[in-house]
C-alpha cells in the first residue's frame, strides 16, 4: 500500500461492534470486491469493497471475512481466508499477503485459505439459524454487474433454504456513519493532500492549458503524497463546462477569462476527501465572476452552522435552497415578484441550483447514510453549495469536508484557500 501503516485495533474494534448488534446464532459473511475485466488480458485496478476494509484493512482480491460470535468452535468465530500464494503466482502477480501478515493487519487471529471456506462455512452454518449477508444498497446506484457479495450471496440463499436471511447493509451503515478518531485523522489526511494539490494548481494553471494538463498536476502532487489516487473521478470544468453537473471528460481549453471549477478528493487508506473550488484561470475574478462566488461562499458560511447534532441533510438542504433564493435576486437572475408567484412544482431556484448541499463522506465519497439521519458527533458530511448560470458559461461550486462534534462543527479543509481575495493573491 502507498498509505502508511494504520493499527489493526481499528478494524477489530469495528469487528467488535459489529459482532455486538447481531443476535444469537448468527453468521455474517463480507467478500471482497471482484477484479473486473478491463481488457485482453488486463484488469481495471483493484480497490477493496469498503465494508471488508472497514472491518480487515486487507487490500486483497478473493479474501471473505465471516463473523460468527458465540459459535460453538471458539477459533471460527472469526476468520479471515485470503489466497494462498505459490512461486508461480509470486513471480507473475507479485507478493500475495502471508497469514502472519494478514493476522498483522486485520487483528483476526483465525486465518485461512480460500479453498478452506466451504468446510468452515457449513460447520458454521450447521449451528447457525440467520445468516446476515452484504449487499450494496446504495439507493442511487444501479448496476447491471452483480459484484461478489450478492453473487455469491444468491448461490449461498439456493445451497441453503431452511436458513433465516438478513442484511448486513443496515448495521454496518449504522457503524460507518459515526467514524472514530482514527479514522478522522485519515479523513484529514485525505483533505490536507487535497489541500497540497489544489495549491499545485494555483501555482501553475494558465491560460491555454488543457484541463487534462491541470488534472496532471493534481495527480503529481495526489502521487508523491501516498494517496491512493482519486476518491471519485475528478471534475476540471473550465467556462461552460462547469455547468455539467458531472463532467469528467476533462480534455478542453481553460481559456482567458473563464473560470475553472475543480471537484477534486485524494483517497488515503481508502478514505476520501471532496473538494470544489472554483477559481479565475487568468488569476483575476471579474466583477460578475467575484460577486456570483460570494452569494455562493456566503451561502456556505451561513449552512454550515447548521452542522451540529440534531439536525438533518434534509434540513441543511431546504435552509440552502432558501438561502440561495435570496442570492439569485440579488445577482438578477429572477426577481421577487417572479418568486412569489414561481410554480412550486418547479421552483425558479432549481433552473441555477439543482443539486443538495450535504452527504456523508467516508471510505466512499458519498458515503453511507439516509439523508433523514440526524446528525451525530463524528458524522463528517460535506458542504457545497453552488450557482449554475448556463446563459452566462459561469459556474460556480464551492465544497468543504466538515466535522459534527458536540459543539461548533470543524472544517477539515479550513486549510484550503476559498476567499476569492486570498486566490488572487496565491495565483499572483
Amino acid at each position: 500500500m502507498r498509505y502508511l501503516p494504520i493499527q489493526s485495533k481499528l478494524f477489530s474494534d469495528n469487528r467488535n461492534r459489529f459482532a455486538n448488534l447481531l443476535p444469537n446464532k448468527s453468521v455474517a459473511i463480507f467478500h471482497s470486491n471482484e477484479q473486473y475485466p478491463r481488457n485482453g488480458d488486463q484488469f481495471f485496478p483493484f480497490r477493496q469493497q469498503s465494508d471488508l476494509f472497514y472491518l480487515t484493512g486487507i487490500e486483497q482480491e478473493k479474501t471473505i471475512l465471516v463473523i460468527a460470535p458465540g459459535a460453538p468452535n471458539a477459533k471460527l468465530q472469526e476468520v479471515l481466508f485470503i489466497i494462498r500464494s505459490n512461486e508461480t503466482m509470486a513471480q507473475w502477480e507479485g507478493h500475495k499477503y502471508t497469514a502472519e501478515e494478514a493476522r498483522a493487519i486485520s487483528g483476526v487471529h483465525q486465518i485461512r485459505f480460500v479453498e478452506d471456506y466451504d468446510l468452515v462455512l457449513r460447520e458454521l452454518l450447521a449451528w447457525a439459524i440467520n445468516i446476515y449477508l452484504n449487499f450494496n444498497e446504495y439507493p442511487k446506484f444501479f448496476s447491471e454487474v452483480k459484484d461478489r457479495n450478492e453473487r455469491i450471496g444468491l448461490a449461498l440463499k439456493e445451497s441453503f433454504p431452511l436458513h433465516t436471511y438478513h442484511r448486513a447493509a443496515p448495521l454496518i451503515t449504522q457503524l460507518r456513519m459515526i467514524k472514530s478518531e482514527e479514522e478522522i485523522k485519515l479523513i484529514q489526511e485525505a483533505c490536507e493532500i487535497t489541500n497540497k494539490a489544489f495549491r499545485r494548481v494555483l501555482n501553475t494553471i494558465k491560460p491555454g492549458m488543457n484541463e487534462m494538463e491541470v488534472q496532471a498536476e493534481i495527480e503529481h502532487e495526489f502521487t508523491i503524497n501516498r494517496a491512493n489516487g482519486h476518491g471519485y473521478q475528478p471534475i476540471i470544468a473550465s467556462g461552460k463546462n462547469a455547468c455539467i453537473l458531472h463532467y469528467i471528460e476533462n480534455d478542453q481549453e481553460c481559456k482567458d477569462g473563464d473560470l475553472v471549477l475543480l471537484d477534486v478528493g485524494a483517497e488515503y487508506a481508502n478514505y476520501s476527501a471532496d473538494m470544489s473550488r472554483t477559481i479565475p484561470v487568468n488569476g483575476h475574478f471579474s466583477d460578475r465572476q467575484r460577486a456570483c462566488y460570494q452569494a455562493v461562499l456566503r451561502v456556505q458560511r451561513e449552512v454550515i452552522k447548521l452542522y451540529v447534532p440534531g439536525n438533518s441533510i434534509n434540513q441543511i438542504n431546504r435552509r440552502t435552497e432558501e438561502l440561495m433564493e435570496q442570492e439569485m435576486i440579488g445577482l438578477g437572475l429572477f426577481t421577487l415578484s417572479e418568486l412569489e408567484a414561481q410554480d412550486l412544482k418547479s421552483p425558479l431556484f432549481k433552473n441555477y441550483f439543482m443539486h443538495g448541499t450535504a452527504h456523508f463522506l467516508g471510505l466512499d465519497v458519498h458515503d453511507v447514510g439516509p439523508k433523514e439521519s440526524i446528525l451525530s458527533p463524528g458524522m463528517v458530511l460535506t458542504c457545497e453549495p453552488g450557482i449554475y448560470i448556463a446563459e452566462e458559461n459561469l459556474g460556480i461550486r464551492l465544497e468543504n469536508d466538515i466535522l459534527i462534534t458536540e459543539g461548533e462543527p470543524i472544517n477539515l479543509m479550513a486549510n484550503i484557500p476559498i476567499e476569492p481575495d486570498e486566490i488572487e493573491g496565491l495565483m499572483r
